[in-house]
């Protein structure tokens, strides 16, 4: 099925779990190379929130000789860098020069009305003189302006009209949660879902409805982890994972590889969605609108679940399938 769509469409798709690193981490390089950790599709150098300020120097010179340790590695992960403010990836795009050429994108945090502009502006004019493809943005939505209750949907269709300005350079869009969840001193444990949140939760469904019609959109992240013998983190992972497919996330920000393997499982589909999504795009119930699935125990319907059916075969395409539910 993957032969029928181009890369660039099944490129949202390949992030998987992106896995978060700070970009002080000299050891990544090596990790990457020897493929100690599964799943791994694609990986973020974070030079933001995981920094601390007067650290900033430090992690920019180390992320520049762990590019300069992967340049000429086949078959990297997708690579990115979260980047602090337009400023901040203007000095990183010069300061990488040709090393950018192994990035395949910048997160762009806290976008909104006061940078999105800039952001998309300097986006655009570095893909002018690109020559390995495109250097694709992944905003996030997390910061106050885009959580204010009373200006929240006209702020986000404002925020989507610039991106639309530039939507073949958007890989996808991603959102804060614990941001979101700092904005109001809350924070979830790891027998609750960011669902349960009532307040994040509906930023979250309103950041869907406006951007998941025509962009991939990530989940937040889920910052429990690491040895646990009564498995509760990977328990409530793919707790909130299952709910993050049900509301149209697509993907997750990892924080710890030990995440990676159950967020790549998550995105496989099952059997009996793979083949209704090929019944659907392949219809072939003549004058007939509606069929039985190939399990026999649901309606489809062409016209209601075509939407569906694309985006569970781009999944089976790049994550496979798989037989029972986790």
């Amino acid at each position: 099925m993957e032969s029928t769509w181009r890369r660039d469409e099944l490129l949202p798709y390949r992030l998987g779990g992106l896995l978060y690193t700070p970009a002080l981490n000299a050891g990544m390089a090596r990790k990457i190379k020897e493929r100690v950790y599964p799943c791994l599709l694609s990986a973020a150098f974070c030079l933001e929130d995981s920094i601390q300020d007067a650290a900033l120097p430090l992690a920019e010179q180390t992320l520049t000789r762990t590019l300069e340790e992967l340049a000429g590695t086949p078959d990297l992960p997708l690579l990115f860098v979260r980047v602090r403010t337009p400023r901040h990836l203007e000095r990183v795009h010069r300061l990488l020069g040709p090393l950018e050429e192994l990035l395949t994108g910048y997160i762009l945090p806290k976008f909104d009305l006061s940078n999105g502009g800039e952001y998309a502006r300097l986006i655009k004019a570095f893909n002018e003189t690109r020559t390995s493809g495109p250097l694709y943005m992944m905003p996030t939505l997390e910061s106050g302006m885009i959580a204010e209750p009373g200006s929240r949907t006209s702020m986000l269709l404002r925020v989507k009209r610039i991106l639309d300005s530039v939507r073949g350079h958007v890989l996808n869009v991603r959102v804060g949660g614990n941001d979101f969840c700092n904005l109001y001193g809350l924070r979830r444990s790891v027998r609750q879902s960011i669902y349960d949140i009532g307040v994040i939760r509906d930023i979250l469904v309103d950041i869907l409805q406006v951007f998941s019609a025509d962009y991939v959109v990530s989940g937040p992240v889920w910052e429990y982890f690491g040895a646990d013998p009564a498995g509760l983190w990977a328990e409530g992972l793919r707790r909130e994972l299952e709910l993050d497919r049900l509301n149209g996330f697509t993907g997750k920000t990892a924080v710890h590889p030990t995440q990676l393997p159950i967020i790549c499982q998550t995105m496989q589909v099952s059997a009996e969605d793979y083949e209704d999504a090929r019944s659907i795009l392949g219809w072939s119930a003549g004058d007939y609108g509606v069929a039985k699935s190939a399990g026999g125990s649901r309606m489809n319907e062409v016209k209601c679940h075509a939407k569906w059916a694309e985006h569970v075969c781009k999944l089976a395409a790049v994550y496979g399938i798989r037989e029972e539910e986790p």
